[in-house]
């Protein structure tokens, strides 16, 4: 009998110890694990709000305000705290209907039942203005303040860049991102952005059952304020940047200026391009799609940073520079051409157009002759004992200028062009079975040589530097910071500063010479332009005009290279569209009010 209730005692014991454990496992998965249950209490009375910084501040190098912040207002919505409401009330507020309010309500839920989420992003002051005096009756939303980007100049949207939601992967990669946050997409948004967005903080509000703020926690001695943003001052100046977007409209191409003293980028121009408000509030998914799927005039791409072309004639500077340095030719050294170079057992011709002859240097450059250039190549490479050796050298000294490189600036997109390595052509034609005339092209800026708009400036202002320049960059100054210092560091050329005067000398003839000179319309009053005209060639219609500038000839305060694509001689586009941003950015007026109408006006059938 006793046994008998010994074991019924140790059941029963057992038994209210199974049952603590159990309702002690789920007390703590309540409390400590599942925190839905705290949740759902703590916003009964208590409301969590991120306190959003607003975004520094944008200026141009002459201190115009290019880019603010807007007031605007994200709805919030928990779920669990939903009651019964005035549907058609808050659809005619927001200005949607039924089936999109509900679907927004399962959705919200589908997220979390007891966190606020995202209901409608980006309202407008007015909308919630009109909301705010009815928010009462609608238990389980309140409004969180944001801020939106505005851009009170269309002009330098490729410069500026965007701000858009961040995805899954950046909030996952990020631990400072949360659900709903924006970050720098593209332009000086994204190169910036640690330095723009600024530091979020929470403020704890308290709420009474009708949903109303009654106040802080603790008089807000636990709350945490935001940082404003850092403001930057950017190089460009802006009224340049918009005369440049007028000059190119109806036009594909791209205009990069820099002041060839500091490396600053005074203008970064690529057209077609669009207005930034596009990408801005709540139309900024549609019309994003409509500009990215724009396949024929690809706004969105910046052709400044990653179009690739040869750079033509333009390269056969840099080959006078070498030629110079590698004394496989002087100043006086004269070459004859009879309308082309004629070279190889196959008597092959690289043509060139009518002048006189013989040419000097100088007079080569002013005239731009092809056969001049091919002598000088040729006498690069066969200068060494072997093919190899004599390309090599040659490419290190196009390469010092910063050409088929990256060229380490601030803007967050770009490419680096292609000075073919030895072993490019060994790949093409045997190893060591090539010579100068194999790629004699090259000589004129063609063959397999690639540059883009921005590496083609940066050149420009090497050469205007009588042989060094500084690292292009679009901020010219960081508030209570200073910029990186890799923007301050000369960096020289292959090539001693002696040999550039002989150069210069030929493309200021380039302009002035009216006999030689292949860009007199370029020509200026009071200013001395250096210049020098290119045509890339393009298999896929008419040629690329290009034209790479700088002035005043002395003291340089510009540097530019101009690409208007499909625009034939670099004459004709090039070289009327860089005089004009060259006088007004000296002398902040215009001369020529017919050719300023004519390039305005002028459209490019593609």
């Amino acid at each position: 009998m006793n046994n008998t209730y010994d074991n019924r005692k140790f059941v029963i014991g057992g038994l209210f110890g199974t049952i603590l454990i159990i309702f002690l496992i789920r007390l703590f998965s309540i409390q400590v694990i599942d925190d839905s249950y705290k949740t759902s209490s703590e916003n009964n009375v208590l409301r969590k709000e991120v306190d959003y910084p607003s975004r520094g501040l944008i200026y141009d190098r002459n201190n115009e305000l290019i880019v603010y912040n807007e007031a605007a207002y994200d709805l919030m919505i928990t779920p669990n705290q939903l009651e019964e409401i005035d549907t058609n009330l808050l659809c005619a507020i927001l200005k949607i209907d039924t089936i999109n309010l509900l679907k927004r309500i399962n959705k919200a839920k589908n997220y979390s039942y007891y966190k606020a989420s995202i209901f409608m992003k980006q309202i407008s002051v007015e909308t919630y203005a009109k909301l705010q005096e009815n928010l009462y009756l609608f238990p389980g939303f309140y409004a969180r303040p944001r801020t939106l980007r505005k851009y009170p100049i269309n002009a330098a949207s490729h410069i500026l860049g965007y701000v858009g939601e961040v995805s899954k992967k950046t909030v996952t990669k990020y631990p400072y991102y949360g659900e709903g946050d924006y970050i720098g997409i593209s332009g000086i948004e994204k190169a910036y952005e640690e330095h723009l967005r600024g530091q979020k903080g929470l403020k704890f509000k308290l709420k009474d059952v009708h949903n109303n703020i009654k106040g802080s926690l603790e008089n807000g001695n636990f709350d945490k304020p935001s940082i404003s943003g850092t403001n930057l001052t950017s190089t460009v100046d802006i009224q340049l940047q918009k005369y440049g977007e007028l000059l190119m409209q109806n036009k594909r191409g791209s205009v990069v200026a820099i002041e060839p003293s500091t490396g600053e980028i005074l203008c970064l121009i690529s057209s077609p391009n669009y207005d930034p408000n596009q990408l801005v509030g709540r139309k900024r998914t549609k019309n994003y799609v409509r500009l990215n799927n724009d396949s024929i005039e690809k706004p969105l791409f910046n052709r400044a940073s990653l179009a690739q072309y040869p750079p033509g004639s333009t390269f056969k500077l840099i080959n006078a520079l070498i030629g110079l340095q590698e004394n496989t030719v002087s100043s006086s050294t004269t070459f004859s051409c009879n309308e082309g170079f004629i070279y190889g057992e196959e008597k092959r011709k690289m043509k060139c157009h009518p002048h006189r002859s013989p040419l000097n240097l100088k007079e080569s450059i002013a005239t731009s002759c092809n056969a001049y250039y091919c002598n000088v190549y040729k006498g690069i490479i066969e200068k060494y004992p072997s093919t190899h050796e004599g390309y090599n050298n040659w490419r290190d000294h196009v390469m010092s200028f910063g050409l088929g490189n990256w060229l380490n600036n601030d803007l967050p997109t770009g490419q680096k062009g292609h000075i073919p390595s030895a072993t490019y052509y060994d790949n093409i034609y045997g190893k060591r079975r090539w010579k100068a005339l194999t790629n004699l092209s090259l000589s004129i800026g063609q063959d397999a040589l690639l540059s883009t708009p921005i590496q083609m400036a940066n050149m420009t202002a090497a050469i205007a530097n009588r042989g060094f320049y500084y690292t292009p960059h679009i901020v010219k100054k960081i508030e209570n910071d200073s910029i990186d210092q890799r923007f301050k560091i000369k960096r020289n050329t292959s090539i001693d500063k002696k040999h550039f005067e002989t150069i210069i000398l030929g493309m200021k003839d380039v302009v002035e010479d009216t006999e030689l000179g292949t860009s007199n319309s370029a020509k200026l009053e009071n200013i001395v332009i250096c210049g020098k005209t290119g045509t890339a060639q393009n298999p896929h219609g008419e040629d690329h005009s290009i034209f790479i500038a700088f002035a005043p000839m002395d003291n340089p305060k510009i540097a530019l290279a101009v690409y208007v694509e499909n625009g034939g001689w670099g004459s004709t586009w090039a070289v009327p569209i860089a005089s004009l941003l060259i006088e007004k950015y000296l002398t902040d007026s215009i001369s020529r009010p017919q050719l300023e109408e004519k390039i305005k006006v002028g459209i490019i059938e593609y």
